[in-house]
């Protein structure tokens, strides 16, 4: 039985006998915990839609499945021994030891992130992180990738890549922790991770049918969709960055309005940049934009304020401070513009990362971290009456920069070399390769995997039986757009008239299931 009493306030009161200590839970901080948990429990079906609203409507399906799957495979990882892998007090600078295997002991003694909230609700929380991590990285398997054995692909990387990056960077015992880098939600295990690895999982999928070519000339099928992904998401994010602060305080507070801020800068910025390519108001790119300002100001939401940028002019080599406004919209601007560029990598060197993650969140991630070292300061994460930080350049610790830039540079190449191991490993293990069949692209990863749809009409392709064939045809006017998906190649619009190009009927056909396969074979 645990040995709960409860004080005068309501306050719940633990002994631990081993240490004959008394600790104290405030109900409110465990609660505003508790409901940030399912915040960002509400994140992962967001990015599941978010994705979905991007592709074609044959692979539209797959992606909502995956975020329910991989919070399912997760949450028993989790249990099973990833909680322990991370946050173990007895493990070692870059993973934990199976002190907590199955759980076992993780109850009513101190968190090992906070001695406000017990451990049993930090480790419901940590695992929200834990589960929407993977669900990003996965995204990269859009359209190519076979459904059953990304389950295992997920239980593996969540192991040996998330779990040994968020005990160092969490874990008091973990190298970077100790160093003395700054990262409050996640910048690096969550976004810089995921994103690496989707890059690594691009690369080794290869390009899907069609690269380049008229055939992925296709704009998102269902802007709702990603509309709809990118409100859990935001809404969300007020658990994944407020509850980081593991109370309710002022901390909570600040990091709330400057994730607020952030994601509207940077939605707004994004959609400016893209208004300059085709003279349309984007609403995939406020979304992208919201999401990219949302990744930046993660691994800074409890250090940074929203009055305390400092815009610096250079005068005889010293630095010196001009005006205060607010560093969350910078934060927003800089993810809004780099992110927005940085989507043409993929055109540069040559990877089919449809829904542009690495661009979003390892470049956001990185922007993110480095930002954090310019601006962090020790009155912002004081506001819990706690906290105690050197800050950065804005308090004169010049050197914490070097610690964030050391954060991201570790995070990332991890991520990038033991996410393409377990690909090429998992590649020559019978059934377990994930690249999905040349067929199974042709019908549709919903099809050929599922057998279910997330529609009762699909465009079907009918490129094999020698039609004439566009899937998912939408007016590019004179911008094309020849891999489809997220963000096209950034080119100049000639400011005509958009002329909208009719879809095959094939392609866009009516009718069961049956009717559409018979098309395909006539």
């Amino acid at each position: 039985m645990v040995n709960i009493t409860y004080d005068p306030s309501g306050s719940i009161q633990w002994f631990d006998s081993d240490t004959d200590t008394l600790w104290t839970y405030n109900p409110g901080d465990m609660a505003w915990v508790l409901a940030s948990t399912a915040l960002v429990w509400l994140m992962v079906p967001g990015v599941g839609f978010f994705y979905s609203g991007l592709l074609r409507r044959k692979n539209a399906l797959s992606m909502i499945w995956a975020s329910m799957m991989t919070i399912a495979v997760v949450s028993f990882q989790w249990f099973f021994w990833g909680f322990s892998l991370a946050f173990s007090e007895t493990g070692s600078a870059y993973i934990g030891d199976l002190k907590y295997f199955g759980l076992k002991g993780v109850l009513a003694q101190p968190s090992i992130g906070s001695t406000r909230i017990p451990s049993l609700i930090y480790c419901v929380f940590q695992l929200m992180f834990a589960a929407i991590t993977p669900m990003l990285a996965i995204g990269a398997i859009a359209e190519r990738g076979k459904l059953g054995p990304i389950m295992v692909f997920v239980f593996i990387w969540s192991t040996i890549v998330y779990d040994p990056i968020a005990c160092w960077t969490w874990n008091t015992n973990g190298w970077s922790a100790k160093l003395g880098g700054l990262d409050f939600a996640g910048g690096t295990p969550v976004h810089i991770s995921s994103g690496t690895a989707a890059l690594a999982i691009s690369i080794y999928l290869g390009k899907r049918r069609g690269y380049g070519t008229e055939r992925l000339a296709y704009k998102p099928h269902n802007t709702t969709y990603v509309v709809l992904g990118t409100v859990f998401l935001w809404f969300g994010w007020f658990g994944f960055n407020g509850g980081s602060a593991l109370m309710a305080n002022l901390r909570a507070v600040q990091a709330c309005i400057v994730t607020n801020l952030a994601a509207s800068v940077g939605g707004l910025t994004w959609m400016l940049w893209d208004y300059r390519l085709e003279r349309k108001w984007s609403a995939v790119g406020f979304c992208s934009g919201a999401i990219a300002g949302l990744v930046a100001i993660t691994p800074a939401s409890g250090y940074v304020g929203s009055r305390t940028l400092i815009s610096f002019v250079s005068y005889a080599r010293i630095l010196t401070p001009v005006f205060p406004p607010a560093a969350s919209v910078l934060f927003g601007f800089m993810a809004g513009t780099l992110c927005n560029f940085a989507t043409q990598l993929k055109f540069i060197f040559g990877y089919d990362d449809c829904l542009d993650i690495f661009a979003s969140h390892a470049i956001g991630g990185v922007i993110g971290n480095v930002l954090t070292g310019l601006f962090a300061q020790k009155s912002v994460a004081g506001f819990d009456g706690i906290t105690d930080i050197p800050g950065g350049w804005l308090d004169h610790h010049y050197i914490q920069l070097g610690y964030q830039v050391a954060d991201s540079v570790a995070g990332m190449s991890y991520s990038f070399v033991v996410t393409t191991l377990i690909l090429w490993i998992m590649h020559f293990i019978p059934g377990l390769r994930l690249r999905a069949s040349e067929e199974a692209e042709i019908l549709g990863i919903d099809d050929a995997e599922m057998g279910e749809f997330a529609y009762d009409y699909v465009g079907i392709d009918l490129g094999a039986s020698g039609h004439e064939y566009r899937d998912d045809t939408h007016s590019h006017g004179a911008l094309p757009a020849p891999t489809g998906g997220r963000e096209p190649r950034h080119m100049p619009h000639n400011h005509t008239h958009a002329t909208v190009v009719p879809a095959h009927d094939a392609s866009s056909m009516e009718g069961s299931d049956v009717e559409k396969r018979g098309a395909v074979v006539s």
